[in-house]
């Protein structure tokens, strides 16, 4: 029924021009605006559909994932843009915030909504 319909993915911020800056600016991916609705444009012709809610729950797990080649130099370069990474109890991490125990390594951090990121490198 759907096999040659593309689909897209979406979730809510609770701002959507704190989000076009994040998205756009400090994460550089390529971000178009349509009626208060934003599209995140990602390599490969992935569209990600972002959109304000003004009650908005940041969810409990990780939103989207960026894979890359050296986690360090990713996480380097984003903290050097302000990016917080997160630490969670149950993932125990190094100084930059890397979690190493077992999969790919991992780092996580937050959108100015709240909503968890990573970016992560297979091993």
């Amino acid at each position: 029924m759907f096999g040659s319909t593309k689909a897209f993915s979406g979730f809510a911020v609770n701002d959507v021009q704190r989000a076009k800056d994040f998205y756009g600016a400090t994460l550089g991916l390529r971000v178009s605006e349509l009626d208060g609705l934003l599209m995140l444009h990602i390599e490969g012709g992935t569209e990600i559909l972002v959109y304000p809610k003004e009650d908005h729950t940041p969810a409990s797990f990780t939103v989207l994932n960026f894979p890359v080649d050296d986690i360090e130099r990713a996480v380097d370069a984003l903290t050097a843009k302000g990016v917080t990474m997160e630490r969670y109890a149950a993932f125990e991490t190094d100084e930059r915030g890397i979690f190493r125990g077992g999969g790919p390594y991992i780092a996580w951090f937050k959108d100015p909504a709240g909503n968890v990121l990573s970016v992560l490198q297979e091993r």
